[in-house]
C-alpha cells in the first residue's frame, strides 16, 4: 500500500506531498491540469527511464519519494535475494540530476533500476488505457485460474519435486559429459596404466643403488685383478707389507729395552698389523662377491633405461613420483568405470520423481480445468454490468507435453478477449480498446483480491466511453474492491469520484509568469462542489449541488 508521496521539481510540480487512503483514492480535475504528471512521477518509483527534461527547474536536482507499507512472500523474497533489510515500511527514493543522471534508493540502501523495476512490480501496478501490464502476464493468468481452483498447496509439492527432478536432471547431464569426455580420454589412459603396471614399479627402488650395481657389473673383471694385486702385495709371496711388518715389530721390540719409548711404536705397528690383515680379508670377500655376470648387467642396464624413459616421458624425477602416476591413472579408470553406474541409479531416481511430478501436475491440471468455466461465467457477467454485454473472455488452457513440464506444471494458460458479439477471440494484449482492457482488469482483480496478493493498482480513466448506470455500477465494484486491496482511480465520472476513501484534486495555478500543478486533498464540502462541477460544469447548479450531496451520501 502507497502511504505518501513527495514529489519536488518534477514536470510542472514545485512541490507536494500526499497522503493516501488504504481504499479508494479518487484523483479528479479538468483535462490537462496535470494528473498524468502525478502518475509519470509514480512511474519514477517504479523504475521508468528519466532524463533532465522532466525537471522544473534545470538548476536543481528531481526528488521524488515514496512510502509503502506493504509485506508479503514475495517481497519478503525480493529483500533477501538482493541482500537488504527489510523494515515495517519500505521507503523508495528516485533522484535525477540537473545532467540528467539518475540514482535511486531501497530503504536508503542505492539500488540499480533493473532491482527498482523488480520491487516496483510486487508494490505498484498502473493500469492506464495505454498500459495493461499486469493483465497481459502469463504468470498473473495463471495465478487467477489458480486462485480459483485452490492449487496452492498442490502447487508447492509440485514445485518441490520440480526442483528435485530438475537438480537430478542436471546432475545426469553433468555426469554424461563427463563420461563422454573420459571415454575419449580412457585409451589414453589405460595405455599410460598399462605401461607403468608393466614397469612393475616397486616402492624404494632407486636408480642410484642400480647405478652403482651397473658400474661395478661392468668393472667386475678390472676389480678382481686389482684386488688380487692388493692381496700379494699384503700377504702374497716373500716380499710383502705384513711379512716387512712383521720384521719391524720383531727389531722395535728388540730395541724396546733399551728405550721404553719404543713400546708404544710396538704397539702402533701390531695395529697396522691387523688393520692390514683386515683389508685383506675384506678385499678377498669383495672379490668373492664380484663375479663376470652379463645377463644380470643386461638386466640392470634395461631397467635403468626403463625408468629413465618413463621419468622423461612423464616429466618425474623418482620412481616414488611414477609409482603415485600410476596410482592416478588407475583411480581415474575405476571413476570412468563407475560413470555409468552412477548415471543408471540417477535416471532411475529421476524417472521416479518424474512419474510424481507427472501424477502431481496431472491433479493441477484437472483443476484448472474445472474452475475455467466458471471464471469465464463470472466475467461474463460482470462484464455485462459494466456495459460491455456482448463482452466475453475465454480462458485458453493447452496441456504442454511431458518434456515440456515446468515450474507451474503442465498447462499453458493464454486470455483471449472479444468485446463484441461476431468479433473473433484475440489476445488481450491486441484488443484496441483501453476502456474496455481495464473494465476487463477490474473485473478479473475484483474476483481474485480475496483469493491472491495483488499490489496497489492505479486505473488511469478507467471510465472511458461509459457513463449513468454502468458509471454506477464501476464505481461499486471499484469501492468493493478497495476493501481488500488499495485503489488509485483517475476519474472524469461524479459517479466513481462519489465512492471514494479519500479525494484529490488536480489543478493548474499561474504564480508571476509560471504555470505550476497543485493536488489539493478535499474535504467534504470541497468534494460537493467537485462533484457537483463534475456533474454540470465549472458553474455547478443548485441541482447538480443536490444531487453531489446524494452521490456521497450526504
Amino acid at each position: 500500500m502507497l502511504t505518501t508521496l513527495t514529489v519536488k521539481n518534477y514536470a510542472l510540480i514545485d512541490e507536494l506531498h500526499l497522503q493516501f487512503g488504504k481504499k479508494l483514492n479518487i484523483i479528479t480535475g479538468e483535462t490537462g491540469a496535470g494528473k498524468s504528471i502525478l502518475l509519470g512521477a509514480l512511474g519514477l518509483l517504479l523504475g521508468q527511464r528519466a532524463d533532465s527534461g522532466a525537471l522544473l527547474d534545470k538548476t536543481a536536482k528531481c526528488i521524488v519519494e515514496g512510502e509503502f507499507d506493504s509485506k508479503n512472500k514475495a517481497i519478503e523474497d525480493f529483500f533477501q535475494i538482493n541482500e537488504l533489510d527489510i523494515e515495517s515500511r519500505i521507503l523508495i527514493r528516485r533522484e535525477i540530476s540537473k545532467e540528467g543522471k539518475s540514482r535511486a534508493f531501497i530503504n536508503d540502501t542505492p539500488v540499480n533500476i533493473s532491482q527498482l523495476k523488480e520491487l516496483g512490480s510486487l508494490l505498484v501496478d498502473i493500469h492506464s488505457q495505454h498500459e495493461t501490464l499486469l493483465l497481459n502476464k502469463s504468470g498473473f493468468q495463471l495465478s487467477v485460474v489458480d486462485s480459483f481452483a485452490g492449487t496452492e498447496s498442490d502447487l508447492n509439492d509440485y514445485r518441490k519435486i520440480f526442483s528435485t527432478y530438475k537438480k537430478l536432471a542436471l546432475e545426469i547431464a553433468e555426469l554424461k559429459a563427463e563420461e563422454a569426455r573420459s571415454k575419449s580420454e580412457q585409451d589414453y589412459i589405460t595405455f599410460q596404466f598399462n605401461e607403468l603396471a608393466e614397469a612393475e614399479l616397486e616402492k624404494g627402488e632407486s636408480k642410484d643403488q642400480l647405478e652403482k650395481e651397473l658400474r661395478t657389473l661392468s668393472h667386475s673383471e678390472e676389480i678382481r685383478q686389482g684386488l688380487s694385486k692388493l692381496d700379494d702385495a699384503i700377504s702374497g709371496g716373500e716380499s710383502n707389507l705384513l711379512t716387512a711388518i712383521s720384521s719391524a715389530i720383531q727389531i722395535v721390540q728388540s730395541l724396546s729395552k733399551y728405550n721404553s719409548k719404543l713400546e708404544s711404536v710396538a704397539t702402533r705397528l701390531k695395529s697396522v698389523q691387523i688393520e692390514l690383515k683386515d683389508i685383506s680379508q675384506e678385499s678377498t670377500d669383495i672379490s668373492d662377491e664380484v663375479s663376470l655376470d652379463p645377463q644380470r648387467l643386461e638386466i640392470v642396464n634395461e631397467r635403468l633405461n626403463i625408468l629413465n624413459r618413463l621419468e622423461q616421458k612423464h616429466r618425474v624425477n623418482s620412481t616414488q613420483e611414477l609409482i603415485e602416476l600410476k596410482n592416478e591413472f588407475e583411480k581415474k579408470l575405476e571413476n570412468i568405470n563407475s560413470l555409468d553406474e552412477r548415471i543408471s541409479d540417477l535416471e532411475k531416481e529421476k524417472e521416479k520423481q518424474f512419474i510424481k511430478l507427472l501424477s502431481k501436475a496431472d491433479k493441477i491440471s484437472i483443476a484448472r480445468a474445472k474452475v475455467i468455466p466458471g471464471i469465464e461465467t463470472k466475467v461474463k457477467k460482470m462484464l455485462a454490468d459494466l456495459g460491455m454485454p456482448n463482452a466475453i473472455l475465454k480462458i485458453e488452457q493447452v496441456v504442454l507435453d511431458e518434456e515440456e513440464l515446468n515450474q507451474s506444471g503442465k498447462d499453458s494458460i493464454r486470455f483471449l478477449f472479444s468485446a463484441n458479439k461476431g468479433v473473433a477471440y484475440s489476445e488481450i494484449s491486441k484488443v484496441a480498446s483501453g476502456g474496455e482492457l481495464s473494465r476487463l482488469m477490474l473485473c478479473l482483480k475484483a474476483i481474485v483480491a480475496k483469493l491472491i496478493d495483488l499490489p496497489t493498482v492505479v486505473f488511469d480513466e478507467i471510465d472511458t466511453g461509459v457513463s449513468g448506470e454502468t458509471a454506477f455500477k464501476i464505481g461499486t465494484v471499484m469501492n468493493d474492491l478497495s476493501s481488500s486491496l488499495q485503489l488509485l482511480a483517475i476519474t472524469h465520472l461524479p459517479q466513481i469520484a462519489s465512492r471514494g476513501e479519500v479525494h484529490f484534486f488536480v489543478y493548474k495555478e499561474v504564480i508571476g509568469k509560471r504555470t505550476f500543478t497543485k493536488v489539493s486533498k478535499l474535504k467534504s464540502e470541497d468534494r460537493i462542489v467537485e462533484v457537483a462541477r463534475m456533474l454540470s460544469g465549472d458553474k455547478p447548479t443548485a441541482i447538480a449541488m443536490q444531487n453531489a450531496k446524494e452521490l456521497l451520501g450526504n
